[in-house]
């Protein structure tokens, strides 16, 4: 990543941020510390920076915190998978008509797909029986 002017990396958009420091806690498979993330990062982002994105990571309700020493460690509430069904229903539960939604949904699944859903919604969900 190229520097500014001033020695920081470059800006990037919230969510960009927010999945790399998803991706690192995921990957760390435990708790890291402001600092920890700091160093692992490697970038040149300020360790307030980080401290900034973690504390509102954790105002989402995307990350859990524990006191460690004169600081928290942060890890992610959910696996990857669970951060996408999150934002799955996030979208279904903004929009005001719910089966409208989850019908457009169904209807561009593939076969696979829709074969899939249909066995973890159970047996009583297969056309077939």
């Amino acid at each position: 990543m190229a520097a500014d002017a001033h020695g920081r990396g470059q800006k990037r958009a919230n969510g960009a941020r927010e999945a790399e420091f998803l991706d690192l806690l995921q990957q760390a498979g435990t708790a890291l510390t402001p600092g920890e993330v700091t160093e692992r990062l490697g970038d040149g982002l300020t360790y307030n920076s980080v401290v900034t994105i973690l504390t509102r990571m954790h105002t989402k309700g995307l990350l859990t915190r524990t006191p460690r020493g004169r600081a928290y460690a942060y890890a992610p509430v959910t696996d990857d998978a669970g951060f996408a069904a999150r934002r799955m229903r996030t979208v279904l539960e903004e929009r005001p008509d719910r089966e409208a939604v989850l019908a457009r949904f169904a209807d561009e699944l593939s076969d696979t797909d829709a074969d899939l859903l249909r066995q973890l919604l159970g047996p009583d969900q297969d056309p077939g029986r």
